[in-house]
């Protein structure tokens, strides 16, 4: 390898990180409410098609923030993730799996389970890679009654609870106490 494909190799290695990273941080942004780290992953006229709600990525913030307060608790998870790179663009389609503790008075809480793909286009400007466009797609969902009673300790031992917000009334998250912001 010459040294022109070994650069450019390594250019389109970082990319691939740069935006596999991009992906993790909207999944933390998304779990833990933190509005500033979401807006960090789209551009300022980046677009967001959520099936039940589709306009700019500011308008999807402001709607999906308190959609995700409603709920006690979302763990989104990231799983296959396919780049096709073409200089400072790039598309993208992510398998995910989302769940969602809904409340539902007045009966008790329920579980719900989606898996689907968020189908992005990025950009790379001034080396930050960010969404400039994103289609969620729903591939299956599930629906669990009350699967476990969140006020006692799991089989019988003590855990440490996630903290939604960055800082809330409970705290700190113990991510945000040890990777920052």
């Amino acid at each position: 390898m010459g040294q022109l494909e070994q650069a450019e190799a390594i250019r389109q290695l970082m990319a691939r990180e740069a935006i596999r990273d991009c992906l993790m941080r909207y999944a933390r942004a998304i779990d833990r409410m933190d509005r500033s780290l979401l807006e960090g992953v789209y551009w300022p006229e980046a677009t967001d098609d959520h099936g039940s709600f589709s306009g700019t990525a500011a308008e999807f913030i402001d709607w999906v923030l308190p959609v995700l307060a409603a709920m006690e608790q979302t763990s989104h998870k990231l799983e296959n993730i396919l780049i096709e790179l073409k200089g400072d663009d790039a598309r993208t389609e992510t398998y995910f799996e989302a769940y969602h503790r809904v409340p539902r008075a007045p009966e008790k809480p329920y579980d719900l389970v989606v898996g689907g793909r968020y189908v992005d286009s990025f950009q790379c400007r001034d080396g930050d890679w960010r969404i400039r466009s994103r289609v969620v797609i729903y591939d299956w969902m599930r629906e669990y009654p009350d699967s476990a009673d969140w006020s006692r300790p799991i089989t019988g031992s003590q855990f440490k609870s996630g903290i939604r917000f960055r800082t809330n009334r409970l705290g700190t998250d113990a991510s945000y106490a040890l990777l920052g912001k």
